[in-house]
C-alpha cells in the first residue's frame, strides 16, 4: 500500500506542480511536459497493481515479482543515470527510495509466496 500511495502521490505532483519535484530533488526539467504526464500515467498504473497486489497476494503474486525487479532496476539505473553528474544528483534519493520500496517487497512477499 505504500508503495501505491507514494507513486500517486508523485504522479499528482509531476502533473500539477512538476516543478516541485525538480527543485526539491535538483533535477531538470525535462524539454516537453508531456513526458511528465506519460510518467504519471504509467506511475498510477503501476500504483493500481500494488493496490490489486496489496488485497490478495497469492493471486497477484506475478505483480509483487515484477514491483520487485523493478523497484531494483530502477534503483540501479537512477545510480548510473547519476554517477559522476553533479546536476542529477537528486536521483540518489529516488534510487534509494526504489531500492527501498523493492527490498520491502520482496522481505514482505517472501513469507506469503509459500
Amino acid at each position: 500500500m505504500a508503495g501505491a500511495l507514494y507513486d500517486l502521490i508523485f504522479a499528482g505532483v509531476m502533473v500539477v506542480a512538476p516543478q516541485m519535484p525538480a527543485k526539491l530533488l535538483n533535477l531538470p526539467m525535462p524539454g516537453e511536459t508531456f513526458y511528465l504526464w506519460l510518467m504519471a500515467i504509467f506511475l498510477v498504473m503501476l500504483a493500481s497493481l500494488y493496490l490489486a497486489a496489496a488485497i490478495n497476494p497469492r493471486r497477484y503474486s506475478a505483480i509483487i515479482a515484477v514491483a520487485i525487479v523493478g523497484r531494483i532496476a530502477g534503483a540501479v539505473a537512477f545510480a548510473v543515470a547519476a554517477r559522476g553528474r553533479p546536476e542529477l544528483s537528486g536521483l540518489y534519493l529516488l534510487a534509494t527510495a526504489d531500492l527501498a520500496f523493492g527490498l520491502a517487497h520482496l522481505a514482505l512477499w517472501l513469507p506469503v509466496r509459500r
